[in-house]
């Protein structure tokens, strides 16, 4: 794990995560149980707080960062798509924000809302719970209905299987031993 103390702040991992060791945990950092960062991510805390929920995915090259002296939360089970920026400041539970979106500053996401793939969620912007936001800057596209939310908690369920199996099957190869 690439987990890094910045001052005199010192990241906490909870039980059961799974962060790459290409990914960057800096400050202060709480990761709740069960929690998988991917590789490429960073989850940086040097002029902040970040507290990241039980169950959350963090998928690679993810990047979330928090302003001076401010807090971004993450409730249980978010996940954030690959290549997400988050600078806001509170992504409610089993919300999701898609690949390649932008969740800017004093921004809140709702319970169980949607970001769609390269929204942008501009500052100050109220994410309602169970909406389907995108576009830029992001605007309401729909409800989330029964299906998404089954379909989520199944795509939810795999990073946390990932949390878990990762440490036993994530095997790192030397490109010039005899394995390869």
């Amino acid at each position: 794990m690439a987990i890094y103390q910045y001052d005199r702040f010192k990241p906490v991992i909870g039980d059961g995560c799974f962060v790459s060791d290409s990914a960057r945990v800096i400050g202060d950092v709480v990761l709740g149980d069960g929690c998988y960062v991917g590789h490429g991510a960073v989850v940086r805390a040097d002029h902040g707080s970040i507290r990241i929920g039980e169950g959350c995915a963090v998928e690679e090259n993810v990047v979330i960062h928090v302003r001076v002296g401010k807090t971004c939360v993450l409730e249980e089970r978010v996940t954030l798509g690959h290549g997400a920026i988050i600078h806001g400041d509170l992504i409610k539970s089993f919300a999701v924000v898609g690949m390649g979106a932008v969740v800017g500053r004093e921004t809140t996401v709702g319970r169980w809302a949607v970001v769609a793939e390269g929204a942008v969620v501009s500052k100050g912007t109220l994410v309602e719970d169970e909406t389907i936001v995108g576009g830029i800057p992001a605007r309401m596209i729909g409800r989330v209905q029964a299906r998404h939310k089954e379909y989520w908690q199944w795509a939810k369920g795999v990073y946390e299987d990932h949390a878990r199996d990762y440490e036993k099957k994530f095997v790192r190869l030397d490109l010039n031993g005899p394995s390869c």
